[in-house]
């Protein structure tokens, strides 16, 4: 008598799809990449004080424009400072400003779209005030704003709030209108569910999930407009070291070490790159899901 052997087959995407999406982009190699390299600079900026000895605005006797070296791994500026010193710091004033104005420009237009969706008189009002801020482009919005107030990097953390909260708040108004007419929401209306009810316990927890990727995406851009308005000179203020400043520095001393921009345009392209995969990688993981 032949037994008859039957196996389970489980399709390789079901444990995949079971997990939660913010596993799944991280356990991918791209979100895993983008995860390594945000997390490696970060950690560089935060514990600079232990990987260099150096004071970044601290003039070093005799060490001007020198190459890389045992001392000095990315050489020496023009005004005498350790490079490598410079770069760890301005990873630290960069990420500590584009993680503190990216979230909170994300909130103020979460809320502005949140209010936009529920009143067409707040709608009309919010979407006119979206279309004036992304009239100007931010580069341009940020040299009129610095001739208010002035460069710094209070500058810089206003105007990445201002260039977000256009961005957040037609997504989510976007999100919201397009979950209102699932099914599953309907069925909630007709069984009495009220609409305060239905948004807090249905189209809001549905609706904020896309803003992860659009989170992600604003980190590198955020990276990229603080190193140009720092790059321009309406950024942080020297002698505060800054990843845009850096760069700007370097162009006249190229010649006599190039690492000064090799160091920060590494870092740059780095934390742009990984804030791209994560990005891919949450939108990937929802698109499973």
């Amino acid at each position: 008598m032949t037994e008859l052997v039957v196996e389970s087959v489980v399709p390789e995407d079901i444990s995949e799809r079971s997990a939660h999406p913010l596993l799944r982009a991280f356990r991918s190699g791209q979100g895993l990449t983008g995860v390594l390299l945000v997390g490696v600079i970060a950690a560089a900026g935060i514990f600079a004080g232990v990987l260099t000895s150096y004071d970044p605005i601290a003039q070093i006797p005799g060490a001007n424009l020198l190459g890389p070296s045992g001392a000095h791994w990315l050489g020496t500026d023009h005004l005498n400072r350790d490079v490598l010193a410079r770069v760890l710091h301005g990873i630290r004033i960069d990420l500590l400003i584009v993680f503190l104005a990216v979230p909170l420009g994300a909130l103020i237009g979460a809320l502005a779209g949140l209010l936009s969706s529920l009143h067409a008189v707040a709608d009309v009002l919010a979407q006119r005030v979206f279309d004036l801020i992304l009239a100007f482009p931010a580069l341009i919005f940020a040299i009129a704003l610095t001739a208010i107030t002035g460069p710094g990097a209070h500058a810089v953390a206003v105007v990445i709030i201002a260039a977000e909260i256009p961005i957040f708040g037609r997504q989510i108004r976007t999100s919201i209108l397009q979950v209102r007419e699932q099914p599953f929401v309907e069925a909630a209306e007709v069984i009495g569910a009220g609409p305060w009810w239905t948004l807090r316990k249905h189209v809001l927890p549905n609706a904020v999930e896309p803003l992860a990727v659009q989170l992600a995406l604003s980190m590198s851009v955020a990276v990229f407009l603080e190193g140009a308005m720092s790059f321009i000179g309406i950024g942080v203020r020297p002698p505060d070291p800054s990843l845009g400043s850096l760069i700007s520095e370097s162009i006249g001393n190229l010649d006599a070490n190039p690492a000064m921009a090799i160091g920060p345009l590494a870092v740059v392209a780095g934390l742009t790159l990984g804030f791209l995969l994560i990005a891919q990688a949450l939108g990937r993981a929802r698109r499973i899901g």
